[in-house]
């Protein structure tokens, strides 16, 4: 893959209808309001520093376990395979989330029709045609996303120059942005909204092993994606800032948080633009999902590899050169967690959504920070050619802004998942540490009964810096 595909896959990750649609207006409503755009300039500046440190390193680590390899390199195969663990997790709670939210979507647009069909079946229905693509070469599924993504931008573009067009009842002006706005009260939820939008952010090194010249394709990629993120959710929180005006953009989205930009698409530019925004949602949960979908079996892959998972996993279909074993395990590991939930009648909003969705945030600020450690750790022992910048100030600067955010996120679960318990509030930290040593635990395990199995952990990980086709 070229840097194209790479970029397709972590920005379709992203889902930006989904991302703009579902969470600014709850950036807007409930956290700091007009200001809520500085939220993904800040999360945006975080990953760009976290980004020096991760494709420094990404030149002597490639691998498709992404996390895993970077842990092992930095703090050893203990802590690797916890973080391992905790990744895998992640991803499966953002994945499970998404079908929910799939499929609640497909039933809500079915059932005008007079087209009764549940949320599970139009999720499992997903999960076939997304087995389906995971199954062809990865440049299948790269341009399946490339094609989602650039008509979701295309409908939010449309809308942000219609706005910016008839200039909003107080002016197009850069409110949203003074230190005095961005920085007011319930910064620290936009903020959370706003790195929850840059999830699935490994992707770039995910596939460093299927990249062509990765030296240079990872690091671009990379820097491309935030960057492309930063720029085109900011401005278009911005955007719909301008649209009711600064001073009213709170009680607006508090007002019709599920729909203000579907109505204010609808108010501008009609039906059509409106029923094209709608429409597009579901190609951007597809989307969403078919790259969450990759990068879980990429994981499963480097896990078959590395012994600490059935070997059957690390099998490479003979035709199209994918993971497929892997694809197909996860894909009825998906079914089962879906075909529970119907069976015990869970809500798929209330708590497959809400609680699933908490649990990755909680899950990937966990690992992240793991990985800046490691960063740290990695290049305090060989720090190669790189600058005091590269290794030690950037990575440095990314945790501190990591850590935060994660302490906003354990303040803010109540509203994240909307309970009240504090019992259940609680296992959700609860889940992400447990799972955590489990991963730690079997590292232990390996160590004294399979001393052999556990020195080759980490072997299997291809260095980018002297691969052939580099």
């Amino acid at each position: 893959m070229g840097v194209t595909h790479i970029l397709f896959f972590v920005i379709a990750a992203a889902a930006p209808l989904t991302a703009i649609v579902g969470a600014a207006p709850l950036a807007y409503s409930i956290g700091n309001g007009a200001g809520a755009p500085m939220g993904y300039v800040i999360a945006g500046l975080i990953y760009l520093l976290f980004s020096v440190g991760f494709t420094a390193m990404s030149r002597h680590v490639g691998s498709a376990g992404a996390f895993y390899a970077f842990v092992s390199k930095g703090l050893g195969s203990r802590w690797a395979l916890a973080a391992g663990a905790m990744t895998l997790l992640t991803y499966y709670a953002i994945q499970i989330a998404i079908y929910a939210f799939f499929g609640i979507v497909i039933a809500g647009l079915l059932e005008p029709l007079g087209l009764p069909l549940p949320w599970w079946a139009a999720a499992l229905i997903c999960v076939i045609l997304v087995d389906l693509c995971g199954r062809r070469q990865i440049e299948f599924s790269g341009w399946i996303l490339g094609i989602c993504m650039l008509c979701e931008i295309v409908v939010l573009m449309v809308l942000n120059l219609l706005i910016l067009a008839q200039g909003g009842p107080e002016g197009i002006s850069a409110t949203s942005f003074l230190p005095s706005v961005g920085f007011s009260a319930g910064i620290g939820v936009s903020l959370l909204f706003a790195v929850a939008s840059f999830l699935g952010f490994e992707a770039t090194v995910i596939f460093a092993e299927e990249a062509k010249r990765p030296r240079r394709t990872i690091p671009m990629a990379t820097y491309l994606a935030v960057i492309c993120i930063t720029l085109f959710y900011a401005f278009s929180a911005w955007c719909m800032v301008i649209a009711y005006g600064p001073s009213n953009i709170r009680d607006a989205a508090t007002a019709d948080s599920s729909d203000l930009f579907v109505n204010t698409a609808h108010a501008l530019g009609g039906s059509l633009l409106s029923t094209t925004m709608s429409a597009l949602l579901v190609t951007s949960l597809f989307a969403c999902i078919l790259s969450f979908h990759n990068t879980i079996s990429r994981y499963l892959f480097a896990g078959g590899r590395e012994a600490v998972l059935p070997k059957a996993l690390a099998q490479v279909h003979p035709h199209f050169g994918s993971t497929h074993t892997a694809n197909r395990v996860q894909s009825l590991s998906v079914a089962l967690i879906i075909g529970l939930c119907a069976l015990f009648r869970i809500d798929p909003y209330a708590t497959v959504y809400s609680f699933m969705a908490a649990l990755s945030a909680l899950g990937v600020l966990s690992v992240q920070i793991l990985v800046g450690i490691s960063i740290l750790r990695y290049f305090a022992r060989t720090p190669h050619d790189t600058t005091l910048w590269q290794r030690v100030i950037a990575p440095v600067a990314a945790l501190i802004g990591l850590v935060i955010v994660l302490l906003l996120a354990l303040s803010n679960l109540p509203m994240l998942t909307g309970a009240t318990n504090v019992a259940v509030i609680l296992l959700l930290p609860a889940a992400v540490i447990g799972t955590g040593l489990m991963g730690w635990g079997y590292a232990v395990y390996l160590s004294r009964r399979d001393p052999a199995r556990y020195d080759a952990l980490g072997t299997s990980f291809l260095s980018i810096a002297g691969a052939s086709h580099d």
